[in-house]
């Protein structure tokens, strides 16, 4: 009977992972899909990804942060592209996101004309104020203005000559978008005014004219699917400490739904043991590295302990401070806080490439464990 159960539980172990990556790579075909386009700034694509969130959130019964909401309402102006995104150079018609993108300030545009060489990269009609740019990877992100010119960026490889062209471009200045944050956190039994916080953002960068989206599977559906996976799991499985669940917004607009929450706190942020952040978690080939680390030596230790004890990623790698994710706010006011992203495997950033698809969410399962023993280990003090 013993090697039997020995067997069963052995089998329930291995497993686990397994259905965790299940659950993930659901998540993140739902969220990359084009219902959702790129979840940012036309077609409510960060709307619709915020009423997804937060009817699992209720699915999963986690208790809403913000009073009867788990929406945390704020706004911000983006420059947004809906309309037209034409460009053709001698004849060859550019594909927008493939082919070419637009600066993020860009505005409006819709001319033709002669390009002159400024130099090997960069081509000008100064009568239209229209500026070409060649470069080598093509990777977009967001801004909150427009300059008073219009500029394109081209792949370097598409394009043999730029002497004729012709562009049309629509773009527009939304002064106050609406994004929200989603919130969530499942009572602790001992130490409920006691949180660790698991933290994700859902935005992307959204769609550059009616045909084109990106669809940020990497960055950061697979950080949010991690972050699903989790809160599921504590909602069946209720802690000693609380367990808070953000999936913040307005990250690719400069870290704005983050530092939001950090001036207006839906629970005191003395309150907040430590807060792990997760971005591009779709891959770990190459282990992960940690944001922090450097500022918390006793809890990265630990972390790589656990890791080394479980046999779970290649490598926990060292990283100092940095302000390149939603940890970020927080560590400036005093919130021990972890950012952790995962290294190898596909290379699409901020491109029309960061696909399901081509995903391979090496480590989800494994990820799902270090931090559920990370966060044991932080909760037994």
């Amino acid at each position: 009977m013993k090697p039997i159960l020995l067997l069963i539980f052995s089998m329930a172990g291995f497993l686990a992972p397994a259905q965790d990556t299940a659950f993930a790579r659901k998540i993140v075909d739902t969220l990359s899909s084009s219902a959702f386009w790129g979840r940012g700034y036309t077609k409510n694509g960060m709307q619709k990804a915020a009423a997804f969130l937060e009817s699992r959130f209720r699915e999963f019964g986690l208790t809403p942060m913000n009073g009867k909401s788990f929406n945390q309402d704020f706004s911000y102006p983006v420059n947004r592209f809906p309309g037209k995104m034409e460009l053709k150079v001698d004849a060859v018609e550019l594909t927008p996101g493939e082919d070419f993108i637009v600066s993020p300030d860009c505005r409006s545009i819709n001319a033709s004309g002669i390009l002159q060489q400024k130099d090997s990269i960069h081509f000008i009609d100064a009568e239209n104020h229209f500026i070409v740019e060649l470069q080598d990877k093509l990777t977009w992100s967001v801004a909150p203005q427009q300059e008073d010119y219009s500029m394109v960026y081209v792949n370097r490889n598409r394009v043999s000559s730029f002497n004729n062209y012709r562009v049309r471009i629509d773009a527009e200045i939304e002064p106050h978008f609406k994004a929200a944050n989603i919130c969530g956190y499942v009572p602790g039994t001992e130490k409920p005014d006691s949180f660790l916080f698991l933290t994700a953002h859902y935005d992307h960068l959204g769609g550059m004219g009616k045909n084109t989206f990106f669809p940020g599977a990497n960055d950061n559906a697979s950080g949010v699917a991690l972050l699903l996976s989790l809160a599921k799991y504590y909602a069946a499985h209720p802690q000693r400490y609380s367990i808070g669940f953000i999936c913040f917004s307005g990250e690719e607009a400069g870290l704005i739904g983050s530092h939001y929450f950090v001036q207006h706190p839906l629970v005191p942020l003395t309150s907040i043991r430590f807060l792990t952040n997760t971005d591009l978690a779709g891959t770990g080939i190459d282990g992960i590295t940690v944001v922090n680390a450097t500022e918390y030596p006793t809890e990265f230790k630990w972390m790589q302990d656990i890791n080394v004890e479980h046999q779970l990623l290649k490598a926990v790698n060292p990283r100092g401070k940095a302000a390149n994710s939603d940890h970020y706010f927080f560590t400036e006011a005093g919130v021990p806080s972890f950012f952790f992203y995962t290294l190898g495997g596909i290379s699409a950033y901020h491109d029309v490439f960061d696909k399901s698809t081509t995903l391979p969410l090496t480590e989800q399962g494994d990820l799902f464990k270090l931090i559920v023993q990370f966060n044991k280990r932080l909760m037994a003090e």
